[in-house]
């Protein structure tokens, strides 16, 4: 691979592939350098980037499908010493500075994992730009906020190191100078921006130990915090950031919330209370909805056709008016039922994107809560919430209750066990609310034989999702994989029995593949991916559903 051709040009990925054969053959010898010196000098240029920055980088990419990359790792993979690598960690280390990879601190060593943004350009063969983290707008200086601390594999040393960039990186904002001001310890500052964003992001001005436990390094750690918070010590008490949360002139002694005085220094000029701005910050607006193909069964189709003639904007003020002369309920709740990955959750996104409306979308396992009262507080706030979209909307949003399973089962007689309590008491505040609904609320789930029939009878649109016929599942396959003949696309169709959400798992897994190798799966590779996918087919089930 000295030169490229016409054919063969040379590109990103080659001049990688090529550098990382060369270390695999000779180690980092100097033969190596020798040999992948052209390589070297091809990514500098078309990177901006020293000629040891690519090779680290390609190391780095040989082992992109990882979600954490150790030098050790690196190492093994070239047949050299630990010793001999740890001279790249500074390299490593502005590779990170730069955006191309991502630092984590373990426990025992240093690792990185390369973001997915750096590999879509590196494939695409174009020159990768970070986004900047300075100089944003307050609702983009919280998304980002946001992302910290909803990403899932990552500790705190970590979500806190980011969070302190984000921070000096935007010291124009009130929020970042006056928080930097309070100059609390480092715990006790994580927890102030933990506070700052459920309050903003979440709309949630009550945070409970529950609400942070799981984030601090340790249940030590946990019971430090607590203690110093309860007993009045902490510098989130002294200095008037934090205080208890009170209800009816009670103490609630887990519970705390910013103080109006941390309020008003934090976000000036903003109203807490009547921040609608901030509140549609929960709704996801139906242009964010990719248009894609979707394939029904005749009867399922007729019945997503008429539901959307009914979401139009036009039709359902008709509709809605007429109900309301004729003295009947205004309110819709629809039901989507079928097995997982036969696009019950994609109809919603796709309803929501022709019919121009944001979607409200319930996360379930937020709404209970281990806290005595609380998952019934959840709930009313929920329903509350979603009034007042619809009250200020032009056009009312839907209301998705995803994989609801957990919330519509049958309700518990004579309930004496805690936890049947609150269920049962979750589940007749969604009744009541279902009975005065103004709107559209929909509900997906893959389970009925559980469903209460009090719900059932709530629910005016009841819509189960058949697993694909051959035909249907023969253009779900072209639909992912437009290159298929199709024969090909016939032949997975009958050798697989597969749901459309399954077949976008082995798209995928073709992508990554291309990404990965540079080449198109093999047909023994389609048949692998086909049948992992299949394995839960292959035992006996209950009927399942389709896309």
């Amino acid at each position: 691979m000295e030169k490229g051709t016409k054919d063969n040009p040379h590109t990103i990925l080659s001049s990688m592939e090529d550098i990382v054969v060369k270390a695999k053959e000779h180690g980092l010898d100097d033969i190596f350098y020798s040999e992948a010196e052209n390589s070297m000098k091809r990514l500098s240029s078309a990177l901006l980037m020293s000629k040891q920055e690519t090779l680290v980088l390609s190391l780095f990419f040989e082992r992109c499908g990882f979600s954490r990359i150790r030098l050790s790792d690196i190492a093994d993979m070239i047949h050299t010493s630990n010793i001999r690598l740890l001279a790249m960690m500074n390299v490593a280390d502005e590779l990170a500075k730069k955006g191309y990879l991502k630092a984590h601190k373990d426990e025992n060593e240093k690792s990185y994992s390369i973001p997915m943004e750096v590999i879509d350009c590196i494939r695409h063969n174009t020159f990768f730009k970070p986004k900047p983290i300075s100089g944003l707008s307050f609702d983009d200086f919280f998304d980002r906020m946001a992302k910290i601390f909803e990403e899932d594999d990552i500790d705190f040393y970590d979500r806190d190191s980011e969070l302190e960039e984000l921070l000096s990186a935007n010291m124009h904002l009130p929020y970042c100078k006056i928080s930097k001001g309070y100059d609390l310890g480092g715990h006790e500052n994580f927890l102030l921006h933990l506070f700052a964003y459920r309050l903003i992001c979440l709309d949630d001005d009550i945070i409970g130990t529950h609400n942070w436990e799981d984030l601090l390094v340790s249940k030590r750690r946990v019971r430090v915090m607590l203690n110093a918070l309860k007993g009045g010590t902490a510098e989130l008490i002294t200095k008037g950031i934090f205080e208890p949360y009170k209800t009816t002139g009670l103490r609630e002694p887990d519970y705390y919330h910013l103080t109006d005085k941390a309020k008003e220094e934090l976000f000036p000029g903003m109203d807490l209370i009547q921040k609608d701005e901030q509140q549609d910050r929960r709704l996801i607006p139906y242009t964010s909805f990719a248009k894609k193909s979707l394939f029904y069964e005749t009867q399922v189709q007729t019945q997503i056709d008429r539901l959307a003639e009914l979401l139009d904007k036009d039709r359902f003020t008709q509709v809605t008016q007429r109900l309301s002369e004729s003295g009947m309920r205004k309110g819709f709740a629809c039901l989507f039922y079928g097995s997982p990955g036969t696009g019950k959750t994609e109809t919603v996104n796709q309803l929501a994107r022709i019919t121009g409306r944001d979607v409200m979308l319930v996360d379930v396992t937020k709404i209970k809560s281990c806290w005595v009262g609380e998952s019934e507080q959840n709930i009313k706030k929920l329903f509350d919430n979603y009034r007042s979209y619809v009250k200020k909307s032009e056009v009312a949003p839907i209301l998705l209750f995803n994989e609801a399973d957990a919330i519509l089962g049958i309700r518990q007689e004579s309930a004496e066990r805690a936890v049947d309590k609150m269920e049962n008491s979750i589940q007749n505040i969604i009744l009541q609310e279902m009975e005065s609904l103004e709107g559209i609320m929909i509900a997906t789930t893959n389970l009925t034989s559980n469903l209460d029939k009090a719900f059932e009878r709530r629910f005016i649109y009841k819509i189960e999702f058949k697993r694909p016929s051959v035909e249907a599942k023969q253009m779900i396959w072209k639909s992912m994989i437009p290159s298929l003949s199709d024969e090909t696309a016939l032949s997975l169709a009958k050798g697989y029995d597969l749901s459309g959400g399954q077949i976008e798992n082995v798209a995928r897994k073709c992508t990554v593949e291309y990404i990965l190798s540079g080449n198109e799966p093999s047909n023994a590779q389609m048949k692998e991916f086909c049948e992992s996918e299949s394995m839960d087919s292959r035992q006996p089930a209950r009927k399942k559903i389709g896309f």
